[in-house]
């Protein structure tokens, strides 16, 4: 497994990303089986450090955990064990989803937007209806059926995930509503 640990001014010393080698290999091999490759930034929020695990697995999907400590290693291990719980809650979907899918999940890309909010008051008018592209970005729309789209969007700690649907080759949506239950926008199906 490839690894890129990095620290947003911050040093990284060799204890430290050896550490972080050891642990990861143990909980990833013992729960995901073949992963490609993982990203690990550590930062500095006030008196709290950071740490943003990303591991990619060999069936294309993504697991992510971020945590805080007042000290970098409990930051790391806090995170690496929020990893272990959402590797082991889906392993036997990430074993079943593997076992049927012969090729990596197929990605396909896509335009990003973010849009400035309003600073207005609401009582008054906005000047156009346009709204103002703060950002324009490429993304990458994965091809999924609907469970393994579920289960992308809960090892991300998303709240939607677009993606393209294998059954039907439509763009759909899953997202997490606000009673826990997770709602499917199927456009093709309208």
């Amino acid at each position: 497994m490839r690894y890129q640990i990095t620290g947003k001014q911050i040093d990284v010393g060799a204890a430290l990303q050896t550490h972080v080698k050891s642990e990861l290999d143990e909980i990833v091999q013992k729960y995901a089986g073949r992963p490609t490759d993982a990203t690990i930034i550590f930062s500095k929020s006030g008196a709290e450090f950071v740490c943003e695990t990303v591991v990619h697995l060999s069936t294309g999907l993504t697991a992510q955990a971020k945590a805080h400590a007042h000290e970098i290693y409990a930051a790391f291990d806090s995170c690496a064990t929020k990893m272990e719980k959402q590797l082991r809650r889906y392993k036997r979907r990430l074993k079943d989803h593997h076992k049927e899918r012969s090729q990596p999940v197929e990605v396909f890309g896509a335009s990003a937007y973010i849009l400035a909010s309003e600073t207005e008051s609401d009582e008054t008018e906005p000047e156009t209806l346009q709204p103002i592209i703060v950002a324009e970005m490429q993304t990458k729309v994965p091809s999924l059926s609907v469970g393994e789209a579920v289960m992308q969007m809960e090892l991300a700690g998303a709240p939607v995930l677009v993606f393209k649907n294998e059954g039907n080759s439509g763009v759909n949506v899953v997202y997490r509503r606000d009673d826990g239950n997770i709602g499917w926008i199927d456009a093709a199906n309208a």
